[in-house]
């Protein structure tokens, strides 16, 4: 077996935003939402399901997939792979618009139902230790959730660092799947959810249509270029020092360095492996930028 890396924009919309099998959507929400009992999501209908034609060409750094349950609660998935400036209001705007979008003006607001938001991120957005960071909207003094309708769920890939054998739920093992998906050679002996079953089948890019393969390989490519433009500025005489090599005096470079790529699309990781720099770094100088220091 040969999986696909589910972070692309092919393979994760092709996980999560296939119609024919929200089983594995429907896993996903419910074990990261921890939804459980008469919560628990029984069937999804896509708002915008999986349509090859539409993502070929698509250059955006934003994956998402919409959807509403039985209930009529709304669900944006988004799949992130750099951090941009406004990404935290931008998010609270998405939520609040597919919130406000369930009724027209004039009808009764009661007819509106909670909204979540789940972003998987390939940066960290909260100070804490834990690699799944949950958002609400709480009353200051006793910390009560009344105004409870709209609630934000990220998952932090850079945070999570457990291997397969410290696996403990499903919320877990779906992580695992999205972080390390590419560099498995076969499904794990420890899946058996049905819906993570589902995705790591759809993952299998043995049983993808060639147009698939080639839309994959279009969004790949887009990366690289991403670092062809940095070998470019090096040719053009753009000084810049790489991690292991810098000195002090040289902050500048080293900004100019991991900015560069960032403002081009390229994820806080792979500028940290690219240029052998801490990830602790790349996210420090990125922080500083994203508060206009």
């Amino acid at each position: 077996m040969k999986f696909a890396d589910v972070k692309n924009d092919i393979a994760f919309r092709k996980i999560f935003g296939n119609a024919k099998k929200s089983i594995s959507l429907i896993s996903f929400l419910n074990a990261v939402l921890e939804l459980e009992g008469l919560d628990c999501i029984k069937s999804v209908t896509f708002i915008n399901p999986y349509l090859l034609p539409r993502l070929s060409e698509e250059k955006s750094s934003i994956i998402d997939v919409r959807a509403t349950d039985q209930k009529g609660r709304r669900f944006v998935v988004e799949m992130q792979v750099a951090s941009k400036k406004g990404f935290k209001q931008r998010v609270q705007y998405y939520a609040a618009r597919d919130y406000s979008m369930q009724i027209e003006s004039g009808e009764d607001y009661h007819k509106l139902r909670p909204t979540y938001f789940v972003g998987i991120l390939d940066f960290a957005i909260s100070k804490g230790l834990d690699y799944l960071s949950k958002h609400l909207t709480i009353e200051q003094e006793t910390g009560d959730n009344v105004l409870d309708d709209i609630k934000f769920a990220f998952i932090q890939l850079p945070k999570f660092k457990k291997k397969e054998h410290e696996l403990v739920n499903l919320k877990d093992k779906w992580t695992y799947f999205i972080k390390n998906a590419e560099n498995l050679k076969m499904i794990p002996n420890y899946v058996d959810d049905e819906g993570l079953l589902m995705a790591f089948q759809e993952a299998d890019k043995h049983n993808w249509k060639k147009e698939e393969l080639i839309s994959y390989d279009n969004a790949k490519m887009r990366i690289q270029d991403a670092i062809g433009e940095i070998e470019f500025a090096r040719e053009e005489g753009i000084e810049i020092g790489l991690g292991r090599g810098l000195e002090k005096g040289e902050s500048n470079k080293e900004r100019e360095m991991v900015l560069k790529p960032y403002k081009n699309g390229k994820t806080p990781s792979q500028i940290s492996e690219f240029f052998d720099l801490s990830i602790e770094k790349v996210n420090q100088i990125i922080d500083e930028y994203e508060k206009g220091l």
